[in-house]
């Protein structure tokens, strides 16, 4: 059976190629609203982050996101980011990379 070829993207924090699936992607609209995209499917500017708390911390810290996306990002999102990767960090630990 033909291998299927792995989709990979860059961390902006980490500047790694990554998985797509072991990555998370933040959009930005055309109406500059900044959501989480858990499918990668949404429309609009797509920048991804490691599912590591230690890196969108760095991200928060140094507001890389905020440069990325060419728009001012709150600590709310910022916070709920990192509490959406830590949820996804431990979903994993648990379940193993099935579960998105």
């Amino acid at each position: 059976m033909k291998k299927r070829k792995v989709p990979l993207r860059k961390s902006v924090v980490s500047g790694e190629m990554l998985p797509k699936k072991e990555l998370i992607r933040i959009t930005r609209s055309k109406e500059g609203h900044v959501a989480i995209d858990p499918t990668g499917k949404m429309p609009g500017r797509g920048a991804y982050v490691a599912i590591e708390p230690e890196e969108v911390q760095k991200a928060w810290d140094k507001r890389i996101l905020d440069r990325v996306l060419e728009t001012e990002l709150t600590d709310e999102f910022y916070q709920e980011l990192l509490d959406y990767v830590s949820h996804q960090k431990a979903r994993r630990e648990l379940f193993g990379n099935e579960s998105r």
